[in-house]
Formats: C-alpha cells, structure tokens, sequence
C-alpha cells in the first residue's frame, strides 16, 4: 500500500512506524529504492485481541503511539492505522487529545450507496454513548460531509428502529431531544432500511449499532455477489450474459464495498488519524 501511494501521490512521504528489520525486509523483497519512505522504530505492538486501554498504558512505544507521537510533535501529518481499532482510538485521544468541548471521539465511515455519499457515525470508537456523544457525532459529520464530500446542507438522521419521536430506548428518545434543538439540519429518527436509499445525508448512532450495521452491510453486498456468480455460472447463456455485464457488475460492487472508500477517519481528535476497518474473513475467504 505504501509503495502504491508514493508512485501514484506526487510528492508524498510516508513513514512506515514498526519493526525495523521486518520493514526494511518487505521493502528490500520489493526491490524499493527511493527515499519517499522512511522506517520509524517501535519494538512493541498491540494485539488485536488485547485491550486497547491497557496496552496504550504499557506499551508505550508500540507502532501505534510512536505514529501518534509524531503527529502530536509535527513530524507527521497523519496517521493510518491498521492496527487495533480501539487502541488507535484510545491512544489518540490520549495523545492528541480531543478537540475543544468534544466529550468523544467517533469514527466516520462512508458508504456510497446512491447519488450522495452516506456518512454513518460512529462504527466502533466507542459502544457506549450519551446523548451528548451523539450530537456531537451528528455536528462532526455534517462539517465532515459538507467540507470533504462536497455535501451541500448535510441532513442528520438518528439511526432508530422507527420514525416516531417515542420510539427506541432512553438513549434515542434523549438524543432526539437534544438534535431537536440542535443548529443541524435534523431530519428525525430513521429506520436502518432508509439508509441505503437516501433517507439522510448523515446517520448517527453507538458504536456498537454503528459496527453491527457496517458488517451486515458488507455481509449482504457478499451474499448478492456470491449469488449472482452462481447465477452466471448456470448454462452458457448466462456465462455468456455476464460477460455483457461485467463491467457493471464490477461498477456496483465498488459502489457497495465500504472499503474501496479506504479508511475512516477518527473524528474528533486534534489531529488526522484514519483508521482501516476489517472484519473477519468469510469461510470461502480462509480456504
């Protein structure tokens, strides 16, 4: 991925925080030479299995906040983690801190499923959430939306199971009250099956809401995926039918795969910290 970048980003350098040997490893079997990248050393990682709070406490020279330290200092612009979500998260906020009278850092995704780009807040910083979280998010987003996507007047929908005022738990109906009052462009609660067909420019929820609705999102767009292939494998006409549609089948699966967008951006932190979200391998994937 890095080399990708320096040879399609002019001018671009990329510090690549880790392992040292291994690094230098991987670029050696690429046969790089240039000095548009550069290894930063960290002798710890952060596991994915680890708790992202503990280890941002005892590893203090993991990859991760090494990265972060250097765009604390300026001597980075940014920082893409692929890494544990969650201690990207919480070393973030520990060290770039958050920006002035936001409570809680989110973490933005972006699905282009029609005209506009659907920006779905938050998908996994934090599983638990207040009210104030929540607007805060919805006020993020929209500048996010507005600002980066070219988004005029972003509308902001409170992701509930419906569109009535009473409806969902103690957290929506305080959230709602509180958007209601609020200076965006609130448009309601919205239903999940809204999403997708422009029911809001910005959708806010929990993280934990927000990542259930990511992987069945991308659970889904697999399953139509996997279907149509059989479907065009079924005689020769139908072979012969896919290859007429190829370029639009391709076209659409970019258009429904999150992760051609790249990765999500914390939002919320004094600092640029993009994240890159995965989920677990299908079972056809880890044959």
């Amino acid at each position: 991925g890095a080399l990708k970048a320096v040879e399609e980003m002019e001018g671009l350098r990329i510090e690549l925080v880790g392992s040292e040997p291994e690094i230098l490893r991987e670029l050696e079997a690429a046969a790089w030479e240039g000095d548009s990248i550069t290894v930063v050393p960290a002798s710890e990682t952060v596991g994915m299995g680890e708790s992202p709070v503990e280890a941002v406490r005892t590893k203090k020279d993991s990859s991760v906040s090494v990265g972060l330290k250097r765009v604390r200092d300026g001597q980075a612009c940014a920082l893409v983690s692929a890494g544990n979500t969650g201690a990207s998260v919480a070393a973030a906020s520990l060290l770039l801190r958050t920006l002035p009278e936001v409570r809680k850092a989110g973490i933005a995704v972006v699905l282009n499923v029609g005209v506009k780009p659907l920006i779905l807040m938050d998908v996994g910083a934090n599983v638990e959430a207040r009210p104030k979280h929540l607007v805060q998010y919805g006020v993020m987003a929209s500048l996010y939306a507005s600002r980066i996507h070219s988004v005029e007047d972003p509308s902001v929908g409170l992701l509930n199971i419906g569109e009535e005022n009473a409806k969902g738990n103690r957290l929506a109906k305080q959230t709602h009250d509180l958007f209601s009052v609020s200076d965006v462009s609130f448009c309601g609660n919205v239903e999940p099956g809204e999403l997708f067909p422009g029911g809001c420019d910005v959708a806010v929820c929990d993280g934990f809401t927000g990542n259930v609705a990511l992987k069945i999102s991308e659970s889904l767009a697999e399953m139509i995926g996997s279907n149509l292939k059989l479907m065009f494998q079924s005689n020769w006409l139908s072979k012969l039918g896919y290859l007429l549609l190829k370029p639009k089948l391709v076209e659409f699966k970019k258009k429904v795969d999150h992760s051609e967008t790249g990765g999500a951006p914390l939002l919320g932190v004094n600092g640029v910290v993009i994240c890159l979200l995965y989920t677990s391998p299908s079972p056809r994937d880890r044959g």
